[in-house]
């Protein structure tokens, strides 16, 4: 088709255009006028005027990186949290003001229609909410990307909490529609399964499959303060066949519709439940649909404008968040030897320059693996691919290593040990051009421990990136009363330069500043304590040490370690009712995985443990517990500005990085933590002497288990720990129901304790006391967490981007008007 010049209206952003872009939006967008307009029909209308000033710069940025022929990353993930998007947007754009009186002048207020819109529902922990901080990051620093992943129409569930267990219900984020998306439906990949292959003169056939289409839903991802805008482009599973018409009409109308449901499974549902064969196998279908799905798009994108693959490399850098896209590899491959006829010594050199990959965990159990019968029946053309590409890789390795039988065992792609598995990470290593880690203890105990017969085989391969948050969303938006007042007395520009804050340090001293900052602090912890006592009737004091442990609830996160130490302090309180407390809210958040059974018996001795302390008038306002149900990002928006105290307690060794320590800090929290993941970077941002570090380090609990750990040693020697300890397991926090908690005891004391709860449970009190202590000053507190602000330049996921742009994906910033 000719290409014809568009007149279209050219929108400004005053408040007065705004005002009529809303008005227009919600008469012809949604369909309502202002007497029928419900608050969420404002916000759709809003949305809408909001996205219309994207688009344009969202076209713009794509057509400069068709005419300046960038290279472009593709960011792979199975998450992107990205939480709410209307406020980020307005912020992105320079606009909340402008919006802010636009709406008031039509009597609505931009602040409560903020609030119903839901979070995008495409994410559960870190690894979601790292990518959609690199999706803002990349954007900010005009990096040409697009992030890719499913379009899930559940998330993983909506948790409640009722009588302190977590009971899991549907999370249908999509139910209201999502302003924010263009679906794409010219846009759509076959994606085959099952079948089996042939070989052919002409190369290898994958015959015989079944089909799922996927359709392609687009999201702008803005900038802060530039034109450069990325895309998010998710996948949902679409059938082939929309209805089996003889069926229908031969009134079985469930069998009519079956061929539907199971294609569209594919997208339905984040995270299905993998304990069963049924979900790993859903899991599979999952990852394989959204990779090839990409690697179809991100071919059909190069092509445009190279009519060879000589320049693919140049132009292409794909980068694994994790092992669940790393069937990326093998699709690639299969799409360049079989669709696209490249030779396969050529395509595999070109798959080694394209894919980075980023680990996560070093826990073996996480590092995922696929059932070689599972993949021989659902992608057998790809199972081929591996052992083709562990046939050379091992040829490789003996001629580098001899014929060493251990270390050939090790590295193989494929587990031989009992029933054969594929080794996704190992397969990720062989093939990237870079693997990273996430903090620099994590990236060590990767290069020197878990990988390191891959380290001696790729010397250069392995290097760190620690993680990294983005400003604009856990600090301007979140705590507006702390931005603010940063803004007033050191200007706007670190929220695109994090390392600004550093001004902050000649401050700290400034009483006038440091009463400014106190103030600041409790206006969240304000707004926190109303919305506690409004959804939940929990009552909580704002002059309290807000303590809070948010994060996914995993016993390598340890909060039996906090519970244990809430139940001591609760002892500690009634046993010397007149001891001048420190007054303390103990607030836990996070969900546990459904079909992690002593995850979910965390979270009901929380909740039990609260029920008690919470309604003594012994106590009183002296300690409370508090669970909030649903953890995600607005959850934690409203959390996080409002914390004191950091909870990063896991054992060492076994937090690849967290950026929850990062959010905390950003927004005046103190850590109390061990030496693990990027805590050890932020301890040497902010200094030691502005955090409570505790516990045996990564080597020590390596020595310890090797000389022999005892932990009921431990507990029949601390007289306050066994009383604790003896409350959970005599049903003393649970009507006297012995048997609710007795796995919890038995772990800790008699089934070896394997993340060492109890090892550093008297350090951790010892810590808690000296939290106790310099809370009781508000000056020496509020100077060391103005610290921890000021030290957090070098977490900024803008550092963190610009060295993968520069050391790993090796991709220069588009250059725009």
């Amino acid at each position: 088709m000719t290409a014809v010049d568009l007149e279209f209206d050219q929108l400004n952003s005053t408040a007065d255009a705004l005002r009529r872009s809303i008005s227009n939006r919600l008469i012809y967008g949604v369909g309502k006028d202002a007497v029928a307009a419900r608050p969420q029909d404002w916000l759709h209308a809003a949305a809408l005027a909001v996205r219309d000033r994207l688009v344009a710069r969202w076209m713009k940025t794509t057509r400069q990186q068709y005419e300046q022929d960038v290279k472009r990353v593709y960011y792979l993930s199975m998450e992107f949290l990205i939480g709410r998007t209307f406020t980020n947007a307005l912020l992105a754009l320079g606009i909340y003001d402008q919006m802010n009186e636009a709406l008031s002048s039509l009597g609505v207020d931009l602040t409560s229609i903020a609030e119903l819109e839901p979070d995008a529902a495409l994410g559960n922990g870190g690894l979601g909410r790292l990518a959609a901080c690199f999706l803002d990051s990349m954007a900010t620093l005009a990096i040409p990307g697009f992030g890719y992943g499913i379009r899930y129409d559940y998330g993983m569930f909506r948790q409640q909490i009722v009588d302190g267990a977590q009971i899991e219900t549907p999370d249908y984020w999509l139910r209201g529609g999502n302003s924010w998306e263009f679906p794409r439906p010219e846009v759509q990949y076959i994606v085959h399964f099952g079948g089996h292959t042939i070989q052919r003169d002409s190369g290898v056939e994958w015959v015989e499959t079944e089909h799922v289409n996927a359709m392609a839903y687009d999201t702008v991802i803005p900038g802060y303060g530039t034109s450069a805008t990325n895309t998010l482009r998710l996948w949902s599973a679409r059938a082939t066949e929309e209805l089996d018409l003889s069926a229908f009409n031969q009134g079985d109308y469930r069998r009519a519709v079956e061929a539907k449901e199971h294609s569209e499974n594919v997208s339905r549902l984040l995270y299905p439940d993998d304990s069963t064969q049924a979900g790993r196998e859903l899991r599979l279908r999952q990852e394989y649909f959204f990779v090839s799905a990409t690697m179809q798009d991100l071919i059909r994108r190069y092509q445009r404008t190279h009519s060879t693959f000589g320049r693919f490399a140049e132009k292409v850098a794909v980068h694994l968040n994790d092992t669940h896209p790393v069937l990326a590899i093998p699709e690639l491959i299969r799409l360049l030897v079989d669709v696209h006829h490249v030779p396969w010594d050529r395509a595999w050199k070109m798959v080694q320059q394209v894919f980075s990959y980023t680990n996560h965990t070093l826990m073996p159990e996480a590092l995922e693996t696929w059932d070689v019968d599972m993949l021989a029946r659902l992608l057998p053309r790809h199972l081929e691919i591996i052992f083709e590409i562990n046939a050379g890789f091992l040829k490789e390795a003996s001629e580098r290593f001899g014929h060493d039988v251990d270390v050939i065992r090790r590295i193989s792609l494929v587990d031989e040990f009992g029933q054969r598995r594929v080794r996704m990470a190992h397969l990720a290593i062989v093939t990237s051009q870079k693997v990273n880690g996430v903090s620099k203890l994590h990236s060590q105990l990767m290069e020197r421990e878990f990988f390191s017969d891959f380290a001696r085989m790729f010397p250069d391969r392995f290097t760190n990136v620690t993680n990294g948050i983005t400003p604009r969303r856990w600090l301007a938006q979140a705590s507006r009363p702390l931005s603010s007042l940063i803004d007033s007395h050191i200007g706007m520009g670190w929220r695109t330069d994090l390392f600004e804050l550093g001004k902050l340090r000649a401050l700290k001293d400034d009483p006038t500043f440091a009463a400014e900052f106190r103030s600041a602090k409790r206006r969240s912890k304000i707004r926190l304590a109303n919305r506690l006592l409004h959804d939940m009737g929990a009552s909580i004091h704002p002059d309290a040490l807000f303590d809070m442990q948010v994060k996914r609830i995993h016993e390598y996160k340890r909060q039996l370690l906090n519970v244990l130490h809430v139940i001591v302090r609760y002892n500690r309180i009634r046993a010397n009712p007149n001891h001048d407390w420190v007054p303390r809210a103990v607030i836990f958040a996070g969900k546990a995985a459904s079909a992690y059974k002593m995850a979910k018996t965390i979270i009901k001795l929380i909740g039990d443990v609260s029920a008690i302390v919470n309604n003594d008038p012994l106590v009183g306002d002296r300690l409370k517990v508090v669970f909030v149900p649903n953890y995600g990002v607005s959850v934690a928006e409203l959390l996080i500005p409002a914390a004191d105290l950091s909870e990063q307690i896991s054992m060492a060794g076994t937090e690849a990085s967290g950026t929850g320590n990062m959010k905390l800090a950003l927004n005046g929290a103190l850590t109390v933590g061990t030496m693990d993941g990027a805590n050890i970077e932020i301890c040497e941002a902010v200094g030691r002497e502005n955090m409570f570090i505790f516990g045996l380090a990564a080597n020590e609990v390596t020595e310890m288990r090797s000389s022999g750990y005892r932990p009921r040693q431990i507990y029949e020697e601390n007289a306050e720990l066994r009383q604790a300890l003896d409350q959970i397991r005599t049903g003393f926090f649970s009507d006297g129901d012995s048997h609710r908690f007795s796995d919890i005891f038995h772990t800790l004391v008699d089934w070896g304790d394997h993340y060492m709860v109890l090892a550093d449970f008297a350090a951790f009190a010892a810590a808690q006391d000296a939290v106790d202590a310099r809370f009781r000053d508000p000056r020496a507190w509020t100077a060391s967490a103005i610290e921890n602000v000021a030290g957090m330049g070098q977490f900024s996921s803008d550092r963190t981007i610009a060295e993968y742009a520069r050391e790993i994906w090796r991709v220069k910033a588009l250059e725009t008007e």
